[in-house]
């Protein structure tokens, strides 16, 4: 059997993905991968996903320069999510959130409010054109 097909996709072909810092195990993102995606990612060993608000490939890092290098792909043990073991390289290597941070977790609940705990560490109007 496929590798693909033993995978667990939702109703529109998606499966959910987890970007995780190799070194530190930070986990930088959350995203979602249709087969391509996924396919892509292994052939060509950067991280890939299916951007739903644009309903096509996200080839992570083509707009911002900041790719995602993956090491390991790994599956839950229900087979419906994935983890990205990854390296986050670029322009400023480090940062994997659009807001210019280096994780997309950086909201911390402090005292019934979410609080952002991670500095900007680029302003995003100067990564993206």
């Amino acid at each position: 059997m496929d590798w693909l097909e033993q995978l667990r996709w939702d109703e529109k072909g998606l499966i959910p993905v987890i970007a995780q810092e190799k070194d530190t195990g930070d986990v930088l993102m959350f995203a979602w991968m249709n087969r391509e995606a996924l396919q892509k990612t292994a052939e060509l060993g950067r991280a890939v996903y299916f951007s739903r608000s644009r309903g096509k490939l996200w080839f992570k890092g083509e707009e911002s320069g900041h790719v995602q290098t993956v090491h390991e792909i790994r599956v839950d043990c229900d087979q419906d999510v994935v983890l990205l073991k990854i390296t986050q390289t670029g322009h400023q290597p480090g940062i994997a959130c659009h807001t210019g941070r280096h994780s997309c977790f950086f909201s911390l609940l402090r005292d019934g409010q979410w609080q952002a705990i991670d500095p900007v560490l680029k302003d995003p109007a100067s990564i993206y054109k």
